[in-house]
């Protein structure tokens, strides 16, 4: 029987990811870097950790304020170069510090104790799940009471205070607990570091007496961080190479698919190198949409299995060969593993390996260096783009809507399409967002961000939060569904405070559609809310906000005018009313096959 990849997850060793600073650049430390003395009264541990946030790239760092990190807080915002962004909850505060890592390549969050690192955890966990460098600081308890059985408010009761920190041991690649000042140094430029190079969560807890401390090792200006780079192994880079151009040059229609570890990998322009060389038709998975240009002359759309935009599936799945780059194969990208690819026909890359067909398989290899030096080996075929074109009929338009008549899903995203620039970037929300934004055709220079292995509810509202904190050039145009708004609406607050200009379509069907159409019951419908009214409360007053609601076509173009005219520096909120079962056909299609998928018998033993 055929070995079917997307039955299995075949990129497993994925804990080597190649991490790499925003620039894409990384070098050597330097040795005679000269340092510059810190005034004494900013010799202290909070300064030095702002000033390392700085350097790397981080501007902007959200936040909760709790008693056990008031004075880092203080600390850190008499650090000129960042700026504090308070959130509403710590849950809004790690999402945030997600989606601008997506922007800036590295984010952070500080929140307080326990209460508030319990809290953050589940963004957190979200970012690791989709290699993100993310600095997660908490205040931690007065260095005095470790070792002394005390209880401690903020705790579960317990004379213990490694609850938190052993939560986070599985969703960080590097836990630093600084309670005191000798290592301080040290633990947060190890814990930084780390971040940066395996392109992951860290935590760092800082004991809440310590922050305003100053101490000799801080009294000098931070050498800059410059991370020595991870190399490729030439001789087997040079096989791999040599394995890899024979299986393709053999091949009589190859295809090649970008996956979501394209971005990890710093690969994205090679990706485009070896696409430019070799004349292949180029896909990309769902959760790699926004990382290779669409406007590539031989790109053919998403490959999503049943689900993928028209005519893609149809020639990578009938290709003799394929190369997948970075990709995650897991039930929902394989759409209940239904995925109709067989592995002898797949070169698959990860990060720092390679694996040709059923083998073989070569390690210590960069995918960038990888996907460059088999562009200057492979022989140009563009047999399968020729094949698309051959059969690829334009999508056709969504039937004319009658005067005043309900608006339709496909006529919203009809005119979301008709917004999009190189000045803008799409968030979409987990749900059918996910399904209508994949269709939409990204201009050169357009962002695009959503969060598929993860897949966690409400994730969009502080992703669009940090993502517009980071490029504050570019209008945000976030895609959300009421039943995730529900989830983290409060930091629509966040996003007047720091002035934004985001246009938010929610999507009001009156429930968790993705769920009903996965598994239907009543606990998917959710209490409708005057979601406009609950905005205008938020606002109240200050700020600069315009909300309306629309239900036909001919209200949406008006609101659309508004929020693209008189209204392009304030935040727009735009609630659209639709029909509750008013859904892509793709979620229809996918939610029946991850129903099946989740709904599978057990085996006999």
């Amino acid at each position: 029987m055929d070995t079917k990849i997307g039955a299995v997850d075949a990129c497993n060793p994925a804990s080597n990811d190649v991490g790499c600073l925003p620039n894409g650049g990384v070098a050597a430390m330097q040795n005679s870097v000269p340092s510059t003395l810190v005034n004494s009264s900013e010799a202290t541990l909070g300064r030095h950790l702002a000033r390392r946030l700085v350097q790397v790239g981080v501007t902007d760092v959200f936040t909760v304020p709790g008693d056990f990190n008031l004075t880092l807080l203080d600390h850190l915002i008499a650090e000129p170069g960042l700026n504090n962004v308070g959130c509403c909850n710590e849950l809004n505060a790690g999402y945030a510090a997600d989606g601008y890592a997506r922007s800036r390549g590295v984010g952070a969050c500080v929140v307080t104790f326990t209460v508030g690192g319990l809290s953050v955890l589940n963004a957190i966990a979200g970012a690791y799940s989709e290699n993100l460098p993310l600095i997660c600081i908490v205040g931690g308890p007065n260095s005095n009471d470790y070792g002394t059985n005390r209880v401690l408010h903020h705790t579960i009761g317990l004379p213990d205070f490694s609850q938190e920190l052993r939560c986070f041991h599985t969703v960080t690649c590097y836990q630093a607990v600084v309670n005191n000042l000798e290592d301080a140094h040290e633990l947060i430029d190890t814990a930084i570091s780390t971040s940066l190079k395996e392109s992951k969560p860290v935590y760092i807890s800082i004991s809440c007496n310590l922050a305003g401390v100053p101490h000799p090792t801080f009294s000098r200006e931070p050498v800059p961080f410059s991370l020595s780079p991870k190399l490729s192994n030439q001789m087997g880079l040079e096989a791999a190479v040599e394995a890899a151009a024979e299986f393709l040059n053999k091949a009589v229609k190859p295809v090649m698919v970008g996956g979501p570890k394209l971005r990890v990998a710093n690969a994205s322009d090679s990706f485009v190198e070896l696409a430019d060389a070799c004349g292949y038709a180029v896909a990309v998975m769902p959760s790699a949409k926004g990382l290779v240009p669409e406007h590539h002359p031989h790109f053919i759309g998403t490959y999503w299995g049943a689900v993928s935009t028209a005519f893609c599936a149809e020639i990578v799945e009938s290709a003799d060969a394929y190369l997948f780059a970075g990709p995650i194969f897991n039930d929902y990208s394989s759409v209940g593993y239904s995925l109709l690819l067989k592995k002898e026909k797949a070169i698959i890359l990860q990060p720092d390996r390679v694996t040709i067909g059923n083998g073989p398989a070569f390690g210590c290899i960069l995918m960038k260096d990888f996907l460059r030096a088999l562009a200057r080996r492979v022989k140009h075929n563009n047999t399968a783009y020729e094949n698309y074109h051959r059969i690829f009929v334009p999508e056709g338009q969504p039937l004319k809507a009658a005067p005043r008549e309900p608006l339709r899903v496909n006529v919203l995203f009809q005119h979301i399409q008709n917004m999009l620039s190189g000045e803008t970037a799409v968030i979409a929300e987990t749900g059918d967002s996910w399904f209508n934004c994949q269709k939409l055709k990204l201009p050169r220079g357009c962002g695009y961000e959503f969060q598929m292995q993860y897949g966690s509810i409400g994730w969009s509202v502080g992703a669009t939060l940090g993502y517009a904190q980071a490029v504050p050039e570019k209008r945000v145009i976030a895609c959300i569904g009421d039943g995730s708004f529900q989830v983290t609406a409060q930091d629509v607050s966040t996003m007047l405070r720091c002035g934004q200009r985001t246009i938010i379509f929610l999507v009001n069907n009156g429930g968790y559609t993705i769920e009903v159409e996965i598994h239907d019951g009543p606990y998917n419908v959710i209490k409708n809310w005057n979601y406009t009214g609950l905005v205008d409360a938020i606002h109240n007053g200050e700020g600069k906000c315009w909300t309306t609601k629309v239900r036909c076509e001919e209200e949406l173009i008006e609101a659309i005018a508004t929020a693209t005219g008189p209204k392009k520096d304030s935040l727009c909120f735009i609630e659209v009313i639709v029909h509750k079962d008013d859904t892509s056909k793709e979620l229809l299609e996918w939610g029946s096959r991850v129903s099946a998928a989740n709904s599978r018998p057990p085996n006999p033993q």
